[in-house]
């Protein structure tokens, strides 16, 4: 069977906009959590989000490029043209016939959409923008990369809500796996801070007014993120033959649906994915040192979660390392996956685990090892990364150290 690895990546998010600055924002447990500047949020209830600040589409994109992509378009642009340059990947003629781009997005171009909506129907400007449907259709990143790149291989998006990004991943994986491709960009943004999307999530309750604490029991809610992260996944052969970087490797996926509730959470579907991605990745459940949860800090998803991890890993759940980096990049939606898989691919290549930040007050019903606030030295073989949606659709992605 042919084998993936990781060999190159690019990250646009709350904590930093390139590999090496979110790394280091990871390790020293820096939270991107602050005062929303992008919206007026005087009228809401939640005043915080992480934002991705720093970012200047002007110096990266032309103007004529720029008018056709909308935010979440620029932040999985740039992280696929980081992770283009990072893998070294040369892109003849017949490496662009087998390559692919498989990308994710829960909402697409949400803040184009907003702004075509709030000029219709607030300003009564009935012409709109001849560009903003393109702009705001979900596969608008893999497009773009694809013709920026010339890639002619399978390209198309995932559009499953917060399990987005592993879905689009895990389907990379097996294609490059199967032979269909040999290499694939792939990976997720997201751009969710805008007035109309801000409304929403305060009717539903579940975000937090100050800050996200997972696993805390006085968690009180998640907190919106956006930005994106992009891989090159490559076929293990074709990597050591250009003698490319390998960052880890991919070795399972697995996915499943609760049948359940639309916005409430199962275990047992969560459990399944779990498992499922461990089969797939012929990984024995003590090979699993550290699980980068999904974690988003709401009371249901967290108690669900760790119950999760207790019945796919049992005795072995008391061994594992667990965090939720949402407490620093926020939950970026489609896009967290992909985030969240950065920091596990790092993790496990450097030796460190990220902490969960902001973690005040232990949970009875939360009772694992969530590397409470500060970054921990350890070298683990295997790990997963968790990825449970709205819909109860959950996906999971697991990566191993790869030594030759």
């Amino acid at each position: 069977m042919r084998r993936v690895v990781v060999t190159g990546m690019g990250v646009i998010s709350p904590i930093g906009n390139d590999v090496d600055s979110f790394w280091s924002s990871l390790q020293e447990g820096r939270s991107g959590i602050g005062p929303i500047e992008k919206v007026d949020v005087s009228h809401l209830r939640f005043k915080n989000a992480a934002e991705v600040r720093n970012f200047d589409p002007a110096a990266l994109f032309d103007e004529k490029l720029l008018f056709w992509l909308d935010p979440f378009a620029q932040y999985g642009v740039a992280a696929a043209r980081q992770a283009l340059i990072d893998s070294g990947l040369e892109l003849t003629d017949a490496v662009k016939d087998r390559t692919g781009v498989i990308t994710g997005s829960c909402l697409g171009g949400k803040i184009t959409e907003d702004e075509l909506y709030k000029k219709l129907y607030a300003e009564g400007i009935r012409r709109q923008p001849p560009v903003a449907i393109p702009k705001a259709m979900s596969n608008a990143v893999a497009s773009q990369v694809s013709m920026e790149f010339g890639l002619t291989g399978a390209t198309f998006t995932t559009s499953t809500a917060c399990a987005s990004a592993n879905h689009a991943m895990g389907q990379a994986f097996w294609l490059i796996r199967q032979g269909t491709l040999d290499a694939a960009f792939t990976g997720a943004s997201e751009a969710p801070i805008c007035t109309g999307s801000l409304h929403a999530w305060e009717t539903m309750r579940v975000v937090s007014a100050d800050t996200c604490r997972p696993f805390s029991k006085d968690r009180s809610g998640m907190i919106l993120g956006e930005g994106g992260a992009m891989f090159v996944f490559e076929e293990l052969e074709a990597a050591k033959a250009r003698g490319a970087k390998i960052y880890a490797e991919v070795v399972g996926f697995g996915m499943s649906a609760d049948a359940h509730h639309l916005t409430m959470p199962a275990s047992a579907g969560a459990s399944k994915a779990m498992r499922l991605a461990l089969e797939d990745a012929n990984l024995a459940r003590e090979q699993i040192g550290y699980i980068n949860a999904h974690g988003t800090a709401t009371q249901a998803n967290d108690s669900n979660e760790c119950r999760a991890i207790r019945d796919t890993f049992g005795p072995h759940a008391d061994k594992l390392a667990i965090s939720s980096t949402k407490s620093m990049t926020g939950h970026s939606l489609g896009a967290a996956g992909a985030i969240e898989a950065a920091a596990t691919i790092l993790a496990i290549k450097n030796e460190v685990l990220p902490p969960t930040a902001n973690y005040n007050i232990p949970d009875p019903e939360c009772d694992l090892d969530v590397i409470p606030n500060e970054s921990r030295p350890r070298a683990v073989d295997a790990a997963l990364s968790n990825s449970f949606a709205f819909g109860g659709l959950n996906a999971v992605l697991a990566f191993r150290r790869f030594d030759g």
